[in-house]
């Protein structure tokens, strides 16, 4: 994982004290819908994810070369985690209320955070405990993991929209810890489960992540995906039940995007990526406009920052 100071994809806890009431009954598993209800206040939600056969879905998807790691850092997707959608709890305590059984919860947080439970973890066909602390065998894993994401299209997408992927419950499934930090950003060309009946789902899952938020695959990624999925004809894309918006509405700052420009020797302006381009007003950039860089062309077209 690259440039990140925890676990992608985020293992360790974090605090959460709830302001609003939450339900203490379990959950049954990853493929239910999350335990919270939009509450007022919440942006206009996007349309759910098509249910529809993933091969077809994933034929949608624009096929390129990974775009450079210049730049990514997990701060460039927002903190973690957020209370995205605004139910007084965190997206991580969100996601172990929805994933695991025989929940129970911290009485002082009016039901938001998970103290003890158990996880039939999809990556490995087994149960597994956990007790919120030190030494926990649970991540929350992006399924499209965020350096992966950043490759495939995210560098180009504005904070709100960063954030909203990081902390969307369609791209998060908690899992055993092993495997997630195995997996690291890996796409599926070089990580998939290993527990080999959840493929299809976890490829499907993929596809509707990256449908949801205009990312590409790469060529190696698309094969990959189409191999699983031929396993498994007419494998449907989960639905985007809980209706997670494409972008947050929170006050979040991206640790890159306020730079400015700065003047070199000789009077040349120097512009640290697209964020920077765009905070000033610069972008799209030509060849020949100052700060223009062939590394803020990612296709070579003479147009940088589009």
């Amino acid at each position: 994982m690259v440039g990140q100071a925890v676990h992608d994809e985020e293992g360790a806890p974090t605090s959460s004290h709830a302001s609003s009431s939450r339900s203490t009954a379990p959950s049954t598993g990853p493929s239910t819908s999350p335990s919270s209800s939009p509450s007022a206040g919440t942006p206009t939600r996007t349309a759910a994810t098509s249910p529809g056969d993933a091969a077809a879905v994933l034929a949608t998807l624009p096929v390129k070369g990974r775009a450079p790691m210049t730049g990514y850092n997990r701060a460039r997707f927002g903190q973690a985690w957020l209370d995205a959608d605004r139910n007084g709890c965190d997206t991580r305590n969100d996601v172990l209320r929805r994933d695991l059984t025989a929940v129970v919860l911290d009485p002082h947080t009016h039901g938001c955070v998970v103290l003890r439970g158990v996880l039939h973890d999809p990556y490995l066909g087994t149960d597994l405990p956990f007790e919120r602390g030190p030494g926990d065998q649970v991540d929350i894993d992006h399924v499209v993991a965020l350096g992966d994401a950043w490759a495939t299209g995210a560098f180009r997408l504005d904070i709100a929209q960063r954030a909203a992927l990081a902390n969307d419950p369609l791209d998060l499934l908690a899992v055993d810890a092993h495997s997630n930090r195995s997996k690291g950003d890996g796409d599926a060309a070089t990580w998939l489960p290993p527990y080999r009946p959840f493929r299809c789902a976890y490829v499907a899952r993929q596809v509707a992540v990256k449908h949801k938020y205009g990312l590409w695959v790469t060529p190696a990624e698309r094969a990959a995906m189409l191999r699983v999925l031929q396993a498994c004809p007419g494998q449907a894309v989960p639905p985007d039940a809980s209706h997670a918006p494409t972008r947050v509405d929170q006050h979040v700052t991206d640790p890159s995007a306020t730079a400015s420009p700065r003047a070199l020797v000789g009077g040349t302006t120097y512009y640290a990526n697209c964020d920077a381009v765009r905070a000033a007003g610069a972008a799209p950039i030509h060849v020949g406009d100052p700060g223009y860089s062939r590394r803020l062309d990612r296709d070579g077209d003479g147009v940088g920052c589009e």
